[in-house]
């Protein structure tokens, strides 16, 4: 029996560096070494909330941590922030099927998001943020790895384009506001999320897909999200552009101020108007 897990969990492993090189260990290395993403002794909290994404996320360091000539330490980071018990025990059983040895704590999240009314999503995503943080520094370590991923980050430019007045995205790695030293970085950066469906589902495993309370009490998860509301628009006009996605993504590297009416100072916040050197 145990033989057959650790077949199984090299096998699902060396998936990744074999039949999906091209489309998710080539970008992950790519995104790793353009934007900088680890430096020498740096010790990450490779953070895994039990979906697909963190689950992909935590064996591509680890892969990477095998043959980097850059040594740097992980730890596997498991918040519990209310799941019901039969979410919680997936994710323990997909840890040990990829022979993950994982830190978990508790918090009460989702109760206190629950109880807050208005937008409990952000409220929720901020609180599981902080939490991380905070635990990752007690254990020593002085960076946090998140598995967000090519889509997402189109996604969150086009919502907040259609939902918030401004243009804005994730970043590949950015400073902790809050947590003196602590840095996070998104290593899935450049990976399409259809090559992380398609290495999940070629690998037969199955995650946790969103254990949100408050999505699980709605009658209509799917019209309950923005996100999946901006996925579908991007998927609709790739139809008529099949490149639209790739194009979105290049042009938040190559944006042009000249040809803009309006910015913001990202060190101030300061609004400034084409008008000041007009």
């Amino acid at each position: 029996m145990k033989k057959r897990s650790l077949e199984k969990h090299i096998e699902i492993e060396r998936s990744i560096i074999k039949k999906y090189r091209k489309t998710i260990w080539s970008n992950f290395i790519g995104a790793v070494q353009e934007y900088e993403l680890i430096k020498e002794n740096d010790k990450i909290a490779v953070c895994i909330s039990g979906g697909k994404d963190s689950m992909l996320l935590a064996l591509c360091m680890r892969q990477l941590q095998r043959y980097s000539q850059v040594p740097f330490s992980l730890v596997y980071l498991v918040m519990d922030p209310g799941y019901k018990s039969e979410n919680r025990k997936l994710i323990e059983e997909n840890a040990k099927k990829m022979n993950l040895d994982i830190h978990i704590f508790e918090s009460d999240i989702f109760e206190v998001a629950e109880r807050s009314g208005g937008a409990p999503c952000y409220l929720c995503a901020r609180m599981r943020r902080g939490c991380l943080y905070s635990k990752a520094q007690e254990l020593g370590c002085n960076k946090i790895a998140l598995g967000h991923h090519f889509n997402d980050v189109i996604e969150t430019v086009m919502m907040s384009m259609m939902y918030s007045s401004e243009i804005k995205t994730m970043l590949p790695k950015l400073h902790s506001t809050n947590f003196d030293g602590m840095e996070l970085i998104r290593p899935l950066y450049k990976v399409k999320e259809k090559d992380i469906i398609a290495w999940s589902n070629y690998n037969d495993l199955k995650f946790l897909q969103c254990a949100c309370k408050m999505t699980e009490k709605s009658a209509d998860i799917e019209n309950l999200s923005k996100r999946k509301e901006t996925k579908r628009l991007i998927e609709d006009i790739k139809k008529f552009n099949p490149n639209a996605d790739d194009n979105i993504f290049r042009s938040l590297h190559n944006v042009n101020l000249a040809t803009m009416p309006g910015y913001r100072d990202c060190d101030k916040g300061e609004l400034h108007s084409f008008l000041e050197k007009y």
